[in-house]
């Protein structure tokens, strides 16, 4: 796993990694081997565990390195690879309280709530997810148990890894947290719900929970769901995720689920699918709603420059902070959107933004250009209302600009305008 700038959590791609698979794998300091992975040293914060330093033995008497993570720089297969200086100031055994996989997790009892035996742990499942390495799950499967003795082969000839209903993937969620005196610990994994208490978890919360699943474990998780309490939970969902989950359920389901919900809150689920799947759905819904969502959905439809102001803040890049500061009042006097300042050459072409907190903090003289934003969000006239919906749920910005395909800027829609529209339909 070769990084540009030779970090191993520099890339942003998804990477899975079993334990069991790099267990034990050489590693090197460029081209010189100094030992083998011994062990994975994590922190537990709760929904996930983060990966933090790698234990390396090594051999002829000289004692172990812990190495943080950010250090390893290829880990591919049984093939290691950190960049350190020298090896002295990473020697000695981890801490005490330092939580191992491979000593504290691998091959532990797993028991429920009320300490009955589960199965084992045969490997742990680690992913790449956003420049951090995490743990994910734990595999209590006997695919797992297959691929951890090196016969994937047969494991798949026998258990079809994507429909046998006995690989049990456990995401870390469902894990109690590890005592804090981790000497203490008597090497039993104990989970921290049964499935019959699923319905107990906060819509919020296991939204969250679903959201971190893979789409098998997350349609399995749901469906031990009772109608009102998946319907609160569905609403509560990513809007991505929303779209993969519905399309993996049978479209009576997703009916009668949206039944539970309020027309607004139909009509958001609605807005992600694709339009045949929303039509088919649709017709299998209650007529009581059908009318007001309907009409919340054509309404998200409408071009969004018929939301649109005028009435904004523009500057010319060459304008100094105390200059815009000095002007902010009379240029900002009735104007509907004065929290951001757009900078502009002399036909509108826009270049960039500036929020007026950034403005205040700035040295006087500085210039618009040279603190401006210039990867700007925008809109363009043909986009939709639902689309400034979801940019505005994805970056969580006051307003979006408007901009045409000279790059003008020619209008500004404020969140409010559209965020709260959805009441007003009704």
């Amino acid at each position: 796993m070769n990084q540009s700038n030779g970090a191993v959590l520099s890339s942003s791609l998804r990477k899975v990694y079993f334990l069991t698979q790099i267990l034990d794998s050489k590693v090197w300091i460029k081209d010189r081997k100094i030992g083998r992975l011994a062990d994975v040293v994590i922190v537990d914060s709760g929904k996930l565990a983060e990966v933090t330093h790698i234990v390396v033995a090594r051999p002829f008497g000289y004692p172990p390195l812990v190495v943080p993570i950010e250090k390893v720089t290829e880990m591919d297969g049984r093939h290691i690879v950190i960049e350190i200086e020298g090896a002295e100031q990473y020697e000695g055994a981890p801490k005490p309280e330092a939580v191992l996989l491979k000593d504290h997790i691998l091959d532990k009892k797993v028991l429920d709530v009320e300490d009955r035996e589960v199965e084992v742990v045969y490997d742990v499942k680690m992913t790449l997810i956003n420049n951090h390495l995490y743990v994910t799950d734990v595999d209590l499967s006997k695919y797992g148990l297959f691929r951890r003795m090196g016969l994937k082969f047969m494991a798949d000839l026998i258990y079809r890894p994507k429909e046998h209903p006995n690989q049990e993937i456990i995401p870390w969620t469902y894990i109690q947290p590890l005592p804090s005196d981790i000497s203490s610990f008597k090497g039993e994994v104990k989970l921290n719900i049964l499935k019959e208490r699923l319905h107990d978890i906060d819509p919020v919360d296991l939204a969250d929970i679903l959201e971190e699943l893979d789409p098998a474990q997350r349609v399995a998780v749901f469906g031990e769901l009772n109608t009102a309490h998946a319907s609160d939970t569905l609403e509560e969902i990513d809007p991505s995720v929303q779209r993969q989950l519905v399309s993996q359920l049978r479209k009576e389901r997703v009916a009668q689920l949206i039944n539970e919900m309020t027309p607004a809150q139909a009509a958001d689920v609605l807005s992600v699918l694709p339009g045949n799947e929303a039509d088919d759905i649709l017709a299998l819904l209650d007529g009581k709603y059908l009318k007001k969502i309907k009409t919340i959905l054509e309404q998200q439809e409408a071009k969004i420059m018929d939301f649109s102001t005028l009435d904004f803040l523009k500057f010319g890049p060459e304008t100094t902070a105390v200059q815009a500061e000095e002007g902010y009042p009379k240029a900002s006097h009735g104007k509907d959107m004065a929290s951001y300042i757009y900078v502009t050459e002399a036909d509108d072409k826009l270049l960039g933004v500036i929020d007026l907190k950034d403005l205040l903090l700035a040295d006087d003289n500085v210039l618009l250009k040279d603190i401006m934003v210039d990867t700007v969000v925008s809109l363009n006239p043909g986009s939709t209302l639902k689309e400034a919906n979801h940019l505005f749920k994805r970056y969580g910005f006051g307003a979006l600009p408007i901009v045409d395909d000279q790059d003008r800027i020619i209008g500004v829609v404020p969140y409010r305008d559209v965020m709260d529209l959805k009441h007003k339909f009704l």
